[in-house]
């Protein structure tokens, strides 16, 4: 056993003095690596920075939630002139489903409309996100509040004219001053802000709750009616914990269904979109960016490996000399395969320990500058420094046996 540990010992001196005296051919064989290692280790960690991104926005949301529509968030086998035909679902729907669905949770009302400006006294912002929705909108995404409170259901029945409002919103308006009770104008209306939320972050969809005012639907009801093409309603629903989705579903597209008044023959003019299929959806894509990157990074990964083949080929052919001279000397076989093969190793493992040194530094860069937590994991770090290894030991096993096969008498002859 010591016999072999001084072999390895011995291997890994002679490997480490090769790389110091050559140390032009070593930068350039380190090159290669690194690049191969950073372009793979950055992909990953990009992707898995963005998949943590998604699931922390939407873990406010139990993945059971139903948006119900006339749009569907996935594929559909439906042709679009038919989808188009679609009716918007209706707020005496909602009135109905809510009062007759077993089962259920929360169940809330919301328009998607348009972005709009905010406007306090001589300060205005623009690009607000305004979501009008009913009072059971707190009850389905867990709002947290920095200052106020969410309008109750007697505000919110009758349409008051009262305002959540983001932090970055409520920030830009107000200042350090109290924004409780302050008043402001949306839609040409007066609104009095009655919340502020706590700082949620930057959004993966363009949205942040940040950024973000909450109004009653029904003001918005009162304002505009209910068939206003800039606004598509949507009917929010929570099951309760537990529940058989599939019978809860097939429930909810009856009574709608008996609503309004089909007839069996006919398809379903509406959509159940469950939030658990559209994280699906989403994991989906993620997988799919995460193998076209790695398979792109692979090939640049492949230069850096036969670039280290290269490199180690011409280093048994202008130590053919020594390498005979060694074996005259008693050096077994395995100790020229060694000490190549550590040399291999050695450089890619620099190589990946710059390539993940890079990625960190980058990392650490881009969270600073743009409000994203990029996130280099430990598991990254291993599958990096696993890699390094392998292409090592792949691109330096071949010039290494070849060194080690070599004639001694012929190798002392060809170096002179």
């Amino acid at each position: 056993m010591l016999v072999y540990l001084r072999l390895l010992k011995e291997s890994l001196g002679f490997a480490m003095n090769a790389l110091r005296n050559n140390k032009l051919r070593t930068l350039l064989s380190l090159l290669g690596v690194t690049i191969g290692i950073f372009s793979i280790i950055a992909v990953l960690a990009a992707v898995d920075s963005l998949d943590k991104k998604i699931k922390k926005d939407l873990s406010s949301l139990d993945k059971n939630t139903i948006y119900l529509m006339r749009f569907s968030f996935g594929p559909s086998e439906i042709p679009m002139w038919k989808k188009e035909q679609f009716p918007d679902v209706k707020y005496d729907e909602y009135e109905y489903l809510k009062s007759s669905m077993n089962n259920l949770d929360q169940m809330a009302y919301q328009f998607f409309v348009g972005r709009e400006s905010l406007k306090f006294e001589s300060g205005s912002v623009s690009d607000v996100n305004i979501v009008p929705v009913s009072h059971e909108f707190i009850e389905i995404q867990g709002l947290e509040f920095e200052k106020g409170r969410f309008y109750n259901e007697s505000e919110s029945n009758s349409g008051a004219p009262v305002i959540v409002l983001g932090y970055d919103i409520t920030k830009s308006l107000f200042g350090e001053s109290e924004p409780i009770g302050k008043n402001l104008r949306l839609y040409g209306q007066r609104f009095t802000v009655i919340g502020m939320l706590k700082k949620q972050g930057a959004g993966m969809f363009g949205d942040s709750n940040d950024t973000s005012a909450f109004i009653p639907v029904n003001f918005l009801r009162k304002l505009y009616g209910d068939n206003n093409d800039a606004m598509t309603p949507v009917i929010l629903v929570k099951p309760e914990k537990g529940v058989d989705m599939d019978a809860f579903k097939a429930e909810l597209a009856q009574k709608l269904r008996n609503y309004r008044g089909m007839k069996i023959d006919e398809i379903d003019n509406f959509f159940i979109n469950v939030l658990s299929g559209f994280t699906d959806l989403l994991d989906g894509i993620i997988s799919a960016m995460r193998g076209g990157g790695i398979l792109i990074s692979v090939f640049s990964f492949l230069v850096g490996g036969f670039g280290v083949a290269n490199i180690m080929f011409v280093s048994v052919k202008e130590r053919t000399n020594l390498i005979g001279i060694q074996k005259s000397l008693g050096a077994k076989n395995r100790f020229i395969l060694f000490q190549f093969l550590f040399e291999a190793i050695i450089l890619c493992v620099i190589g990946g320990a710059i390539g993940l040194l890079i990625v960190w530094l980058l990392s650490v860069l881009l969270t600073s500058v743009l409000d994203f937590e990029f996130v280099l994991s430990f598991w990254n770090i291993l599958i990096g420094s696993g890699l390094s290894i392998i292409v090592g030991v792949i691109s330096g096993i071949l010039p290494a046996i070849s060194a080690s096969k070599l004639d001694p008498v012929e190798a002392i002859r060809t170096g002179m």
